[in-house]
């Protein structure tokens, strides 16, 4: 099982190929992916339509209610990441950079459509929630 949640934009083209760069690195052995319009799923965690659209959620498995948004669930995710730690520390102790980035990140969330396209189809995860990454992986 997976030790978090990325619920993401399922019709972002931004938000998909992040999504995407990320299973290819994790293979779904620390996130799982559910995207915001599996208003079902996200039911089960008392995440409506409106809380998604202030931007990407991030939720511990074993702790359902330790959860990160936005920018702050971006860098939790980067701080996963055997390579990234590091990165997300100095990040976060350079002052003033932190703030820009809950500003580019603001940003990219509210012209993600304009930018980079919108789908025609929900991209759903090879590595959904509750999935089992050995068997995705050998299946």
């Amino acid at each position: 099982m997976s030790n978090y949640h990325v619920i993401y934009d399922g019709n972002c083209n931004l938000c998909v190929s992040l999504v995407q760069q990320m299973e290819k690195l994790d293979q779904g052995a620390q996130f799982d992916y559910i995207p915001m319009q599996d208003q079902q799923t996200l039911n089960r965690f008392g995440i409506s339509e409106q809380d998604c659209e202030m931007g990407m959620i991030l939720i511990e498995t074993a702790n359902p209610e330790t959860r990160w948004q936005g920018s702050e669930a971006a860098e939790e995710i980067a701080r996963q990441l055997p390579f990234a730690e590091g990165l997300v520390a100095l990040y976060r102790q350079l002052p003033g950079l932190k703030f820009l980035g809950d500003q580019a990140y603001e940003q990219v969330r509210d012209n993600r459509y304009q930018w980079f396209g919108k789908r025609e189809q929900t991209y759903y995860s090879p590595y959904p929630i509750g999935c089992n990454a050995e068997k995705t992986a050998n299946s």
